[in-house]
């Protein structure tokens, strides 16, 4: 039992053990861009020596001045330090970017002080300008005691109008997107002006000028800069298909092509034979006129479709065999089925331009055909019981319903 009170005694004390840290905060990163040091740091002994290094490369750093001040807090505490507290200084700093990167930067880094240093409250150090953006971040995971600004012979408000005229220009400057507009456009308008004069062209400048702003206002209005670059990153990184698929593909816009053709042909070949100089008015003239238009256009045309269709279907077949899919088979049986359908289609389109011939020629095609598409359905099933092991087992999609 006195054990049992003497832990809870201690988990008491440690509870009421302040556990402070300083921290320093250079939300731009000029910590991690100019020196080798990398954050967080943790420690007296490490953050001095990253102030020195800082103070060296940069002496007109507002960020060393700021690690000094903090290490400076953090010895005034230490001398005035009660039992019940602890202290420790760290430093965290964001991006160079600024922004969204800055501030989720800062926030990983202040959790992993957290981590090492589980503070229950925190002494704030920062170069001024930044104290808005950084101090609700710090609130949200410990509670902030005091707030340290540190700012070098100048004041306040003037380092924030410099600090923001320097972002918005080295954004003008540094970021292409900006930079296009911001200094290409001039530039251009520029070289264009001093072409003018090499070459005593002053009096079209207006027009050029005009037209330079125009087609550049064109090109962003419609996105097309954006569509180029889209493009030219898609050739970049495109990677030929597999060797089915470009077959496949190949015999798709082939099969397509021949197809077209042949629909051009067949209409060709009904508007040679069509007798009237204008579209006829009666009913009647249609429908005798029809079946003659009709088979003028298979006749010519149904031999390219039907060999544009056969194109696509063996470009398919192809790749089902290299996928070893079962499809291989049927894709087979709708080929033969269709190459000969061309036999059918011709008899019907003689039968249409001269309804006197006999249907025998036909019947017979038809007859054939049921037979090849009976004979071709039974060598695939053959296949299929010698070969099965060839092809792989399609997997059946199984939806569930919640």
């Amino acid at each position: 039992m006195q054990q049992l009170t003497n832990k809870v005694e201690t988990l008491v004390e440690e509870r009421k053990k302040e556990m402070l840290l300083v921290l320093c905060v250079d939300r731009d990163g000029d910590i991690v861009s100019k020196t080798v040091e990398k954050t967080p740091i943790v420690g007296r002994k490490k953050n001095l020596d990253a102030a020195v290094s800082l103070a060296l490369k940069d002496p007109e750093e507002p960020d060393a001045n700021a690690m000094f001040e903090a290490v400076r807090v953090f010895d005034q505490l230490e001398k005035q330090k009660q039992p019940h507290e602890n202290f420790q200084i760290s430093t965290i700093s964001g991006s160079q970017l600024l922004g969204i990167e800055a501030d989720r930067k800062l926030v990983r880094e202040l959790n992993e002080v957290l981590k090492i240093f589980p503070a229950n409250s925190v002494v704030l150090v920062t170069d001024g300008y930044s104290d808005e953006a950084v101090l609700p971040l710090v609130e949200s995971r410990v509670p902030v005691t005091s707030v340290r600004r540190i700012i070098v012979k100048h004041s306040e408000s003037i380092e924030e109008t410099a600090a923001l005229l320097g972002k918005y220009l080295k954004l003008l400057t540094e970021n292409p997107r900006y930079s296009r507009i911001a200094l290409g456009v001039p530039g251009l308008l520029l070289v264009i002006l001093a072409i003018m004069l090499l070459g005593d062209l002053l009096r079209f400048t207006l027009f050029a000028f005009l037209l330079v702003v125009g087609a550049i206002l064109f090109v962003k209005g419609f996105g097309i800069d954006k569509a180029t670059m889209r493009f030219i990153r898609w050739v970049g990184e495109y990677e030929p298909p597999l060797l089915p698929v470009q077959i496949a593909g190949f015999a798709l816009a082939a099969g397509i092509i021949a197809a077209a053709v042949g629909i051009f042909l067949g209409v060709n070949e009904a508007a040679a034979n069509y007798p009237f100089a204008a579209p006829p008015i009666a009913l009647e003239d249609w429908i005798s006129l029809l079946p003659s238009l009709i088979g003028a256009f298979i006749g010519e045309g149904i031999s390219l479709i039907v060999v544009g269709i056969c194109v696509v279907l063996s470009g398919r077949a192809i790749h089902w065999y290299f996928e070893k899919d079962i499809r291989l088979l049927r894709t087979m049986v709708i080929t033969v089925v269709v190459a000969w359908s061309s036999q059918i289609f011709t008899q019907v389109s003689k039968i249409l331009i001269n309804p006197t011939l006999e249907p025998t020629e036909l019947t017979f095609a038809i007859i054939i055909g049921i037979l090849l598409a009976i004979a071709t359905s039974l060598v695939t099933l053959v296949i299929n019981l010698k070969y099965g092991s060839f092809f792989k087992k399609r997997k059946k999609k199984v939806e569930d319903f919640e």
